[in-house]
């Protein structure tokens, strides 16, 4: 998730469990403590190679199986030092262990995945039922922080537990239009003969109520999109093509493994200018994708890798997207 919905979604987590007494100190530590899992991004902003710093965020200081430890290395240093954690260790103990944990559990739930039990060779878990940034997901945090910070302490532990609920219960959700799109996706794929091909759906951005579906075909894949408002007709679905055969040659590239691995195979592929393009179908649409690379030249018989491999910028105006978006929410194709 993006870091200012880390910060409150930290803080209100950390202020519940907290001793009353210590809950406006809970409140910033819970967001020192939920925004630490992101730091990665600097020492990775030192490596020049841009799949590297696309592939190892969120994992390390994301991993349940690193972040215990981080915990009760916080958790003995403070108790040490005395203060709040010394007065009710063991309350603070559980403040700092949930709001680390929390920061990638949170994150598994959108599209760029999360590497959950880092160092473990499993690729990563992304059950994409969120966008990146999703305002009516902020807002039960940020409205429980807030009151929670300046109301008496009956009125903030109420507020507190109002907003975790509201901001569960949108998860919840999310996850429920999730299966009413894949269950359309799913029957629309079957009838067009791609009923067991790869696949993934996520939210358009800022929403949960228009979908988007890709599905893998030997030569490419489909994009299809699904509003859990105004679409009752079957699921439709149009067809792109990507150059399997290019990326069957440069499958022995580097670049090409990590992406294949970081993306679940989720890619398109194409050759511009002699070089080798692959872009991240999860993040995007067409024709356009946040994460697309250019890792290989032609050399010779084959395929040469280009070191580091250079990032190319998306061409995407926002405006006209959102409101793109915003239209087809309320309004069938």
């Amino acid at each position: 998730m993006d870091s200012i919905t880390h910060l409150f979604y930290g803080g209100a987590i950390a202020a519940a469990i907290a001793p009353r007494a210590h809950r406006r100190a809970a409140l910033l530590a819970g967001m020192a403590l939920n925004t630490l899992p992101d730091l990665d991004v600097l020492p990775l902003a030192l490596c020049d190679d841009p799949v590297v710093r696309l592939t190892w965020h969120r994992a390390a200081t994301h991993s349940w199986l690193v972040l215990p430890l981080i915990a009760w290395a916080l958790w003995a240093g403070f108790r040490r030092r005395g203060g709040r954690v010394a007065e009710a260790p063991a309350r603070w103990f559980w403040v700092i262990f949930v709001t680390l944990m929390s920061h990638p559990l949170l994150d598994a739930f959108t599209v760029y995945g999360t590497q959950l039990f880092w160092p473990l060779p499993m690729r990563p878990l992304m059950w994409s039922s969120l966008f990146i940034i999703d305002p009516l997901f902020l807002l039960p945090w940020l409205a429980a922080f807030v009151v929670a910070w300046f109301a008496r302490e009956r009125v903030g532990r109420h507020a507190l537990a109002a907003g975790i609920a509201m901001g569960v219960g949108y998860l919840g959700w999310s996850l429920v239009a999730k299966h009413l799109v894949d269950r359309q996706a799913d029957r629309a794929l079957a009838a067009m003969g791609l009923g067991d091909a790869p696949r993934f759906s996520v939210p358009m951005p800022l929403n949960t109520l228009l979908w988007r579906v890709v599905a893998m075909t030997p030569n490419g894949y489909v994009e299809g999109f699904r509003s859990v408002v105004a679409d009752r007709q079957p699921m439709a679905f149009r067809g792109y093509p990507s150059n399997s055969q290019a990326l069957a040659e440069a499958r022995d590239i580097a670049a090409v493994r990590e992406l294949a691995w970081f993306n679940h195979g989720f890619m398109r592929t194409r050759i511009v200018d002699g070089e080798l393009v692959l872009s991240d179908l999860r993040m995007g649409t067409e024709p356009d994708y946040f994460f697309s690379y250019a890792v290989a030249q032609r050399g010779g018989d084959g395929w040469q890798a280009i070191a580091p491999p250079r990032k190319l910028d998306p061409h995407r105006d926002f405006g006209p997207m959102w409101r793109a978006t915003w239209h087809r929410i309320w309004n069938q194709p």
